[in-house]
């Protein structure tokens, strides 16, 4: 069994070997439209895989919880520090 040899435009960018990018960028279409579909391609597969899921847990509420006192504790850390140099007599 010979290996098959696939024509250098139908790899996909991660299956190429570093001194075949330059040439493969050449071949590809890069008009405005195809830049355009592979932007929302990546939008949709972002969206599907973190915002989208069938069955959440309690890894997202924990993790907005966590920002929220974050934030809250940056907010107010002027606070903080202020009254960590009162000296009360």
């Amino acid at each position: 069994m010979g290996k098959e040899t696939v024509p250098l435009i139908e790899k996909n960018l991660l299956d190429l070997k570093v001194k075949e990018v330059p040439s493969w960028t050449v071949q590809r279409l890069l008009s405005p439209m195809s830049i355009f579909h592979a932007i929302c391609r990546c939008h949709d597969s972002y969206y599907k895989h973190y915002i989208d899921v069938k069955k959440g847990g309690l890894g997202g509420i924990s993790m907005f919880l966590m920002g929220y006192v974050v934030i809250s504790y940056i907010w107010g850390f002027s606070h903080i520090k202020q009254d960590r140099w009162r000296k009360y007599h």
